[in-house]
């Protein structure tokens, strides 16, 4: 999971700094792989770690705060894109996904070993 944010902003930055338009395509679509590989881990993760129980609350308060998540991230990027510019904009938010994926990898040991969806890695 890891690995797929690190990418996210590994390929967020190649898009940001291209001047070629497949190259820049082609970033794109490997952000996309790397972002939608990522949810699905951390989708199924939930589940496996949930007790059958909380499940349902579990998954209800994860939606929002991905709905929130994803409202606050455009205006976010509508932000920094006008007080630093476009190609800033996008390598920084390159450059935070890579941050973010240390800083979590470093303060979530357990989940950096998880390395099976199985309920007995959780």
């Amino acid at each position: 999971m890891f690995f797929c944010v690190a990418g996210y902003g590994v390929f967020t930055i190649l898009f940001g700094l291209s001047h070629n338009l497949y190259l820049s395509m082609a970033a794109l679509v490997l952000v996309g792989a790397s972002d939608m590989v990522s949810v699905v881990i951390r989708g199924v993760l939930i589940q496996i770690a949930t007790p059958d129980e909380m499940r349902g609350r579990v998954n209800a308060v994860d939606m929002v705060f991905i709905g929130a998540s994803n409202q606050l991230g455009e205006a976010e990027s509508g932000f920094t894109g006008d007080l630093f510019g476009t190609v800033p904009a996008i390598v920084l938010g390159g450059v935070g996904a890579l941050l973010v994926a240390a800083l979590w990898a470093y303060a979530f040991p357990e989940l950096r070993r998880v390395d099976q969806l199985t309920s007995s890695e959780t």
